[in-house]
């Protein structure tokens, strides 16, 4: 993220304050932290896979593997928390809905014991409807991204 955008630069949210700033709670909260935030420019979100996940016994038993929409999920959840940054704590518990998905791509299968990095950047927002690039990595390694667009409303 820019060294010009110094709003929020090195904030640290955990799982607690995750569940202030969205409404997602467990087996659907697919994010554990966001080790850094810009408002209005991005943020990077974490999520620590372990074969404790409720996909993996459908997905698949023999090789379990993390759903690519999942981790779209969990760019989206990411800038979520960007918004609330952003918006500040009147948007607290809003409803994103997504509104399109384009150029996803999976790059390399996420297994258990992989921790995800999903770096979220805003590319623009117009009134309640945001647009974002997600990449999400593995040790430095793009295994996912997409372009998304979502609009908040209250819950």
């Amino acid at each position: 993220m820019g060294a010009e955008a110094t709003i929020s630069e090195g904030i640290s949210v955990d799982i607690n304050r995750i569940m202030e700033m969205i409404p997602h709670r467990y087996p659907f909260l697919m994010i554990d932290r966001v080790v850094e935030i810009v408002a209005d420019v991005g943020a990077v979100g974490v999520k620590n896979v372990t074969m404790n996940e409720p996909f993996f016994p459908g997905h698949f038993p023999s090789r379990p593997v993390m759903p690519g929409v999942l981790m779209i999920e969990a760019m989206a959840q990411t800038a979520a928390v960007l918004v609330v940054e952003t918006l500040g704590a009147e948007s607290e518990g809003k409803l994103v809905y997504f509104m399109t998905v384009d150029n996803a791509r999976f790059r390399k299968p996420v297994v258990p014991g992989d921790t995800l990095h999903i770096h979220i950047t805003k590319q623009r927002n117009r009134r309640n409807v945001w647009k974002f690039k997600g990449e999400v990595k593995v040790d430095d390694t793009l295994v996912a991204e997409a372009t998304f667009a979502a609009m908040i409303v209250d819950g």
